[in-house]
């Protein structure tokens, strides 16, 4: 089987870092699987990027003009909006595989133009990774809802007109995509109910099939051996945060974890827990979190991942909104139990109380709370670890992942 898998990346980003293993899996699964992006990080020979400099510049420029060009309008400033109108040559690159399969997953930042989709002469596949592909534009609605009925009044633009960008880009999919079959792929249950109560996607097939995890590479390592790779004291409970942007992005939820500190500081928890930060750098005034952080800035290889992730005690994910975490993942991979607020795909993976924690949604009391259980006693712990870990071998490996796809496109083309 022949299949082409479309990502604006390869290594940036979550979604690209999903979409790559699914990649890896899909060929050791015997499927001829290329993936194209937009901007290439690796050096496989099997995802196709810019051939040269000029298009290498190219590529930037688009993102660059993307996001510039969505901050022009009014209000909007950091959350990611994607109006997708660049034109591009995707759909005649594609054509020159001859694919059976055209498999999307994140194709913002300038990949993609809404209108290529109907171009596309294979059955389609679409893999949603946020919720872009049936929203007016932006990634995460903020809890707005509007993508049940055709956008407008964008709060993510802070816009007050029923008739603004996001208002266009939902028509513009909408009389683009009509009559365009479309399997759709939820990562997670909580995006598959938010795809399927969607006016973009209500009538489409809707499926679920979870990120997938190589339980080999991400597995259990000595705690003690991985505080000494990073010089991390022996004697402390150590808390993880790890996110791209993980102390300027709002949805990943920082500013919960710090009061969430602040409580376990004043419950005599600040002098024995220090926290461990991935996916920032120690600014210059830090933000006061109620105990010792060390910041690790941004990680660039799974080795440094399992190691971090092996000498925490437990992993704090308070996202606002999110999809299914690759953080949650790779930490339960690795034996260590999270901690996160019971919202989007949390529910997925983390089984209350048995291998972490699900947090009343933006309650740092009980954040803090489900920190404290889950490190207080140490023969819980050890189950919950051991829980953790059972719980993606059981259900996220990668193998059986990419089966379950192969299978898909297999009913496919019969």
């Amino acid at each position: 089987m022949n299949l082409i898998m479309l990502n604006s990346y390869d290594s940036a980003g979550g979604a690209a870092i999903a979409t790559y293993r699914l990649h890896r899996g899909l060929r050791s699964v015997g499927v001829d699987s290329h993936m194209m992006v937009l901007r290439k990080g690796t050096d496989d020979c099997s995802v196709i990027g810019p051939l040269n400099k000029w298009e290498r510049a190219r590529a930037i420029l688009r993102t660059k003009l993307v996001r510039v060009s969505a901050k022009l309008f009014r209000g909007h400033q950091q959350s990611l909006f994607s109006p997708a109108w660049l034109p591009e040559r995707l759909a005649s690159k594609v054509a020159k595989f001859s694919p059976d399969i055209v498999h999307l997953f994140w194709v913002s930042d300038g990949f993609f133009r809404i209108e290529t989709l109907k171009t596309f002469k294979q059955p389609i596949v679409w893999t949603l990774h946020d919720m872009w592909p049936f929203t007016g534009g932006c990634h995460y609605d903020d809890e707005c809802g509007k993508f049940r009925q055709s956008c407008g009044n964008c709060p993510v633009l802070r816009s007050e007109s029923e008739h603004d960008l996001s208002r266009r880009v939902w028509a513009r999919k909408r009389k683009s995509w009509e009559g365009v079959p479309i399997v759709v792929v939820a990562t997670s249950y909580w995006l598959a109910d938010m795809a399927r109560s969607s006016s973009l996607f209500r009538d489409r097939r809707v499926e679920v099939i979870p990120n997938g995890i190589d339980t080999e590479k991400y597995k259990p390592m000595s705690k003690e051996a991985a505080r000494a790779a990073y010089m991390l004291p022996q004697d402390k409970h150590l808390i993880l945060f790890s996110a791209f942007n993980a102390t300027s992005d709002k949805r990943k939820g920082n500013q919960f974890l710090a009061r969430a500190l602040e409580i376990m500081s004043q419950a005599g928890w600040g002098s024995k827990t220090e926290l461990v930060i991935i996916g920032a750098t120690r600014p210059e005034v830090p933000h006061e979190m109620g105990m010792k952080v060390h910041y690790m800035g941004h990680l660039h290889d799974e080795i440094s991942q399992v190691v971090l992730y092996s000498a925490a005690d437990v992993v704090a994910a308070p996202s606002m909104q999110e999809n299914l975490s690759n953080t949650v993942l790779e930490s339960l991979s690795c034996g260590t139990p999270v901690v996160a607020f019971n919202i989007g795909g949390m529910p997925d993976m983390i089984d209350h109380r048995i291998n972490g924690y699900l947090a009343t949604p933006f309650e740092p009391t009980d954040l803090a709370r489900g920190m404290m259980w889950v490190l207080e006693n140490k023969d819980r712990h050890a189950i919950l670890s051991q829980r953790a870990r059972q719980t993606v071998v059981e259900r996220y490996p990668l193998l059986a992942i990419a089966n379950r796809y192969l299978a898909l496109y297999q009913s496919m083309l019969k």
